[in-house]
């Protein structure tokens, strides 16, 4: 890793930021940060890279979520995180099997970049998804809704479990659930912040496993914690000092542009 060069450097600390900012208030923006993540580390190491930067970016993460949880540390709903959490893990013991699969040579590492690019696309249709939802604001009540959001919450945990193993982008999984049980906002983003800090932290061996956590990636990731920290700090003033709309067509834009990027 040693052999960065400064626009690297600078594309990774500029990744970190955005995720920080995405734990912090802007949901959907740390998808860009996986691409960045990915194309950055192709560039420099080849189609190597692509499995090595899921994990180089993990650490990155759980500093973010460690500062997103201090911020809104009141605001989690705990039995929607009980609903989520064990389908979660379910999901991450699949995809850690399965990522062991992407490993085995070139041609299966270039199958894992398209996967990861079809997982971004995915999670952008799912972003627009959960916006439409929100504007309609469809509320289910009774015990049908309970029996409906108990299977929702099964379904969306396996699926999120399978993405954040491979490609630590499962964030609209959750959200569009979260969003589907009509929380609050800060309870929406105080519950995301606790989910993923422990859905985060569960990972952490498995990718040691995998080798795609080691020192070497440990040397890079350390210094990346700053910008998430800060972005994670600053969101909440950041989201009420710019145009919003504005930046976020902006994050989904380079978000899709680099998802067909790696998928073609």
């Amino acid at each position: 890793m040693e052999s960065l060069t400064i626009a690297h450097w600078t594309l990774l600390a500029f990744g970190a930021l955005i995720m920080g900012m995405s734990k912090g208030g802007l949901p959907g923006a740390g998808n860009l940060t996986v691409a960045i993540y990915a194309l950055v580390l192709e560039d420099k190491l080849g189609l190597a890279g692509v499995p090595l930067s899921v994990g180089l970016l993990l650490p990155v993460l759980i500093s973010a979520d460690v500062t997103a949880t201090i911020v809104y540390r009141r605001h989690a709903e705990w039995k929607f995180i009980a609903r989520l959490l064990p389908f979660f893990i379910i999901g991450i013991l699949v995809g850690w099997k399965v990522f062991g699969f992407f490993q085995a040579n070139d041609e299966r590492v270039s199958l894992l970049k398209v996967l990861i690019g079809l997982i971004l696309l995915s999670m952008t249709a799912m972003h627009f998804t959960m916006k439409s939802r929100r504007k309609r604001k469809r509320a289910v009540e009774g015990d049908q809704g309970s029996r409906s959001s108990l299977a929702l919450g099964a379904f969306l945990g396996l699926l999120g479990g399978v993405a954040t193993m491979l490609a630590n982008a499962a964030g609209p999984v959750a959200q569009l659930y979260l969003l589907a049980m009509a929380l609050p906002k800060y309870a929406f983003i105080g519950t995301s912040a606790w989910l993923f800090l422990i859905v985060n932290v569960s990972k952490v061996p498995l990718m040691i496993d995998l080798e795609i956590i080691t020192f070497e990636s440990m040397s890079v990731s350390w210094w990346m914690f700053i910008p998430a920290v800060i972005g994670a700090a600053i969101a909440p003033f950041v989201v009420h000092r710019i145009n919003q709309k504005l930046f976020e067509t902006l994050v989904w834009f380079f978000i899709v542009l680099a998802g067909f990027r790696m998928v073609f």
